[in-house]
């Protein structure tokens, strides 16, 4: 079979790729260009972020594939990445909201535009993979793809990646998705990988998201719950739901305070006490159910409102316009607007959508 594999310059999809040939595929590698030079270099050395020059990704994904001796192409999805990440990253952190770009990113470029773009390029090829903690699995009692949570719980990356449609989870693999990162690392030292001590990707982005924002200062009101005036910011997007150090208010406040919500429209930040940080229910809008049929009753799943957070038992109801009711069990804490919701039913992805 002949296989695309997405190389980051990293070692789980480098790792991949190796399985992939020795299992006897035809194998070669394509990596993204997206990074916007108009954006100033990130300051901290060293870091390992997704977004950022490459010349160092890139010289990792030549040595990656001259080690496994296959032919790799760099993909240019600048302008898609621009358009569909960067764009949305934007207008939600103005809006007031809190964006999660790998969720789209992931939909839309890397499974998406990279991919057709390879195919125009002159690529051929039966199946795309990357180096993602994941699994697909057909099940054929409902005759659909879904997507699976991997083997390594710690590691697994479903909750980026709920927005697959069945036609993408139909042509995609992901030979890491039964391995743990351990085992990843250990596959890479035994066969002398080049990048077999490259440390993960960290973040979206190293530096300062300002530097991607741009926006001119604004400044507005901080108030309590009362509308008391507290204090004074310089923008909204420089604050997150349960965000509590560095707000910008003079010393002595008091009992510590928690951005509990972003009045966009106000241009207002609003400040309260952990409590009030909790939240029993979300309506989640554009939400997407990628491994099953859109349920007609409510149904009982496990939420999960951030990668790193627990899920938790809640009840799903479909209302319009791909839209759902999220009741929990148990109230959550900061609940950010912006961020994806991932609806799971023990180890299968039945879908998510953005916290409205």
């Amino acid at each position: 079979m002949k296989i695309l594999v997405g190389l980051s310059g990293g070692v789980d999809s480098a790792i991949a790729a190796y399985l992939l040939k020795k299992q006897g595929h035809e194998v070669t590698g394509a990596t993204m260009s997206v990074w916007d030079s108009s954006l100033p270099v990130p300051k901290i050395e060293g870091a390992n972020a997704c977004i950022g020059p490459k010349e160092k990704d890139i010289e990792a994904v030549k040595k990656i594939a001259d080690f496994l001796k296959i032919p790799f192409s760099i993909i240019d999805c600048r302008e898609e990445f621009k358009k569909v990440v960067l764009e949305n990253f934007k207008s939600e952190y103005k809006s007031g909201r809190t964006p999660n770009p790998c969720v789209w990113c992931n939909a839309y470029i890397k499974f998406g535009v990279l991919p057709e773009a390879a195919k125009k390029n002159g690529l051929q090829f039966d199946k795309f993979a990357t180096g993602h903690y994941a699994n697909i699995i057909y099940n054929d009692d409902i005759k659909m793809y879904q997507l699976k949570k991997a083997k390594d719980l710690k590691k697994d990356q479903t909750y980026f990646l709920y927005r697959l449609s069945q036609k993408t989870l139909s042509e995609t693999l992901f030979p890491l998705g039964n391995l743990t990162k351990d085992e990843v690392r250990a596959i890479a030292k035994e066969i002398g990988l080049p990048v077999a001590e490259k440390p993960d990707s960290q973040d979206f982005y190293c530096g300062d998201y300002n530097d991607i924002l741009q926006f001119p200062e604004n400044s507005g009101d901080i108030v309590d719950k009362t509308g008391k005036v507290l204090g004074k910011h310089k923008g909204i997007w420089n604050y997150t739901i349960g965000k509590r150090k560095g707000l910008g208010l003079p010393g002595g406040t008091g009992d510590p305070l928690y951005v509990i919500n972003i009045l966009a429209k106000q241009n207002v930040i609003v400040l309260g006490s952990k409590d009030d940080l909790y939240s029993k229910s979300l309506i989640a809008e554009k939400v997407s159910w990628g491994s099953v049929t859109a349920p007609k009753e409510s149904v009982k799943v496990m939420a999960k409102i951030r990668q790193q957070h627990a899920p938790s038992q809640a009840q799903v109801t479909v209302k319009e316009e791909n839209s759902a009711e999220v009741i929990f069990d148990t109230p959550q804490m900061s609940v950010a607007s912006g961020q994806s919701v991932v609806f799971y039913k023990d180890d299968i992805v039945l879908g998510g959508g953005i916290i409205r």
